[in-house]
């Protein structure tokens, strides 16, 4: 559990500061904190969303077939992600494997989905909070600096000093802010030619697609490809430039969104070679993805077996709005291999909403609190906003080796060919020495880099299909009277996972968790905070602004570092302030509070 922060012990006050909505994209993300200003430091933080969306409680009683068009339903940003989760979970559940064709163009669908939301989410929302506008606002002593900076790699990317960089990001009117809403444009196309539509896939089915296979289709998205490996050749020195600016003019900034190294990644993108989406083969093909599964605490890789994975999951309400399910029925007992399944496991949770009155000091939130059971501890695992625990998974286990990717057991490496004006590139994604705001960031970066080169093994594999008349892309299954599933991937944002059971042929209970509620969660059972009130919490103010202008830029930077997704608008609460006086301890019963 980490440790709650007091204010001082000399009768200093704390001002209640709170930024609801705090993203740019859906809006029900609420960061409500308490500030020390003195200290120049966030003393404490609750993440609320006030939405419920139930889609746990309507989808019981469906057909199973419709599941994943109900569920891509739950956003309108990574829809496809849920529709392809979904359908993985449907696989297992209905012992049906997708043609190797199939599995291809899934592969090449969500490659785009990670380029196209990575690359509008990193220039055109979270990067705003790096542009020139914004740190004139906030800390107009680095934009001096950043003006006198020169950028180490101004060759690749154009612009030549940091504060070039930084107007390039300025909203509507920067280069580079421009640049990528177009590139949002064709990697869009992409999705939409390999799975129909964005982001409602129309041709994504249990056992495969109803996508026409054709050399046409697989050059229409190389050349669209190619275009987007061109431009990383630019964007991964340019955001290098950028992130490691702020570490030299900012001595601390590494402190800025920094929790203990607790990563969680369910892993992407299935090798159709090994993959049959059966629970008994699970740990042995899960370790064939193309992204490696796993849990990473303190730096080290506990485990990338998908079947441990699945058994530790634990559902905890702590602090939000639900009553608890202890004494319902319990619907899986035991899983295919016979292990025995947690009664706060996915498949055995029933959601009862139970809406109040918010109460931080009870409840406060529409959103659980999900763990990770290692045996010992329930670990509030996050997801990095993705990038980074996938990469460092990948990293770690060292199971990826493509002629495009390599996992080294430390690094990626990352190879990019030839393209119109640019030569064969080569990137190396290093595990980084914290997980903090700037290096979710920086991951998310070379994950693009990343998506596109598994998605070019993945065209070449697709390719040679076709070319040698193997163009089914769909096998036919039948819904069982009683089955189980479960399907893991990878949501833009991180750990995606889709638990279904089956009774008489209709959904008993299903129950979907994507990497919100992971990062947005609460204060669980035992008080141990959620990843985002652990990340701001402790962190430290850099902005020069005084407490009546202070924007909580560095608070925002460490929140939309994980690229949060209950939320949008740029609204933000401060009024005058609030004070919260606090009584004096006396020295030696600090432990008994204040």
């Amino acid at each position: 559990m980490a440790p709650k922060t007091k204010a001082a012990a000399d009768g200093s006050g704390l001002v209640e500061m709170a930024w609801d909505p705090i993203t740019r994209i859906v809006g029900s993300l609420g960061i409500h904190t308490k500030i020390d200003f003195k200290q120049k430091k966030v003393a404490e933080c609750y993440s609320t969303s006030s939405v419920f969306r139930g889609y746990s409680v309507f989808m019981r009683g469906k057909d199973p077939r419709d599941a994943h068009f109900i569920t891509s339903r739950i956003c309108g940003i990574c829809g496809d992600n849920h529709a392809t989760c979904s359908v993985y979970a449907q696989n297992m559940a209905y012992g049906v494997k997708p043609p190797h064709l199939a599995e291809w163009i899934i592969n090449l669908g969500e490659s785009a989905e990670y380029m196209f939301d990575h690359n509008i989410f990193q220039e055109n929302l979270v990067g705003v909070d790096y542009c020139e506008k914004m740190v004139r606002e906030t800390n107009p002593g680095v934009l001096e600096l950043a003006e006198r900076t020169a950028a180490p790699h101004a060759g690749e990317h154009g612009f030549k000093t940091i504060a070039d960089i930084m107007r390039s990001l300025n909203p509507i009117e920067g280069e580079f802010y421009r640049e990528a809403l177009q590139v949002s444009r064709y990697t869009r196309e992409m999705f939409c030619l390999m799975e129909g539509r964005h982001v409602h896939p129309s041709t994504l089915y249990p056992g495969g697609v109803g996508t026409i296979a054709s050399v046409q289709l697989f050059t229409d998205y190389m050349s669209r490809l190619m275009r987007y490996c061109e431009f990383m050749k630019r964007v991964v020195p340019l955001h290098d430039d950028l992130f490691d600016f702020f570490y030299e003019a900012l001595p601390g900034y590494e402190e800025v969104g920094r929790r203990r190294v607790l990563l969680g990644c369910w892993g992407a993108l299935n090798d159709p070679e090994y993959c049959d989406f059966t629970y008994a083969n699970m740990t042995d093909w899960g370790r064939k993805m193309f992204v490696t599964p796993g849990v990473v605490v303190d730096g080290k890789l506990v485990t990338n077996d998908l079947t441990e994975i699945n058994l530790g999951i634990r559902i905890l309400l702590g602090s939000s709005y639900y009553d608890d399910w202890q004494g319902q029925e319990q619907f899986v007992t035991h899983d295919p291999l016979g292990n025995p399944v947690d009664p706060r496991h996915p498949w055995n949770q029933h959601t009862i909403p139970a809406p109040q009155k918010r109460n931080f000091d009870d409840k406060y939130s529409w959103v659980m609190s999900p763990r990770w059971f290692d045996g010992k501890d329930h670990l509030a695992l996050d997801t990095g906003g993705g990038p980074l625990a996938r990469l460092w998974s990948t990293a770690l286990s060292g199971l990826v080796h493509t002629d495009y990717v390599q996992a080294t057991g430390h690094s990626v490496v990352i190879t990019l060919p030839r393209t119109m004006t640019k030569p064969e590139t080569r990137f190396e994604w290093k595990i980084p020495k914290w997980s903090n705001a700037l290096e979710r960031n920086r991951a998310r970066t070379y994950f693009q880099a990343y998506a596109a080169a598994i998605a070019l093994h993945c065209a070449e594999k697709g390719l040679a299909e076709v070319r040698a008349g193997r163009t089914q892309t769909w096998e036919k299954f039948d819904v069982p009277d009683e089955g189980l599933g479960v399907g893991f991937t990878e949501a833009v944002r991180g750990v995606l996972s889709h638990h279904m059971v089956i009774r008489d042929g209709k959904i008993a209970n299903y129950h979907p968790y994507p990497p919100t509620p992971w990062n947005a969660s609460t204060r669980d059972t035992f008080g141990t905070p959620g990843p985002y009130e652990d990340a701001v919490q402790n962190t430290p103010i850099f902005e020069e602004n005084t407490p009546e202008n202070f924007k909580g830029i560095d608070i925002m930077r460490a929140v939309r570092s994980f690229d949060p997704c209950l939320p949008c608008g740029v609204h933000m609460y401060v009024g005058p302030g609030k004070t919260v006086k606090q009584m004096h301890v006396p020295t030696g019963l600090s432990g008994l509070g204040g």
